[in-house]
């Protein structure tokens, strides 16, 4: 089994930052992406930024420019760098493992979750 758990979210300013990091536990695999997704009230969840072991990264359309992605794979960790965030990026975001390493956006190829951890940009 594997765990993920995800830190640092919270309350922050539209134009503000935020670092969102998820560690994993357990059977974490010996290759693997991790990835965020996020889902806002009455939205379905959504594709936010992925990252391969070797560190190829994707991010949505939405993100780009202002959001980056990134891992360390010693500690088992990823993190996702918020910059300039905007109201609409108010969501419960959740960190994702693809065990089976295909860089996918869609969240059917994500084999384990995290409990998720709310982020509030407020305007």
């Amino acid at each position: 089994q594997v765990q993920l758990v995800e830190s640092g979210g919270g309350l922050v300013q539209a134009g503000g930052s935020l670092r969102l990091s998820c560690a994993a536990s357990g059977r974490t695999f010996s290759r693997n992406d991790m990835g965020w997704f996020r889902q806002a009230p009455g939205k379905e969840r959504e594709f936010v930024a992925t990252i391969s072991w070797s560190g190829t990264t994707v991010l949505a359309d939405s993100v780009k420019g202002r959001f980056t992605i990134s891992r360390d794979n010693a500690k088992n960790t990823v993190h996702l760098q918020m910059n300039t965030l905007k109201p609409e990026d108010t969501a419960v975001y959740y960190c994702a493992l693809d065990k089976h390493t295909s860089l996918s956006t869609s969240q059917n190829f994500y084999d384990y979750w995290g409990q998720g951890i709310q982020v509030t940009v407020s305007s």
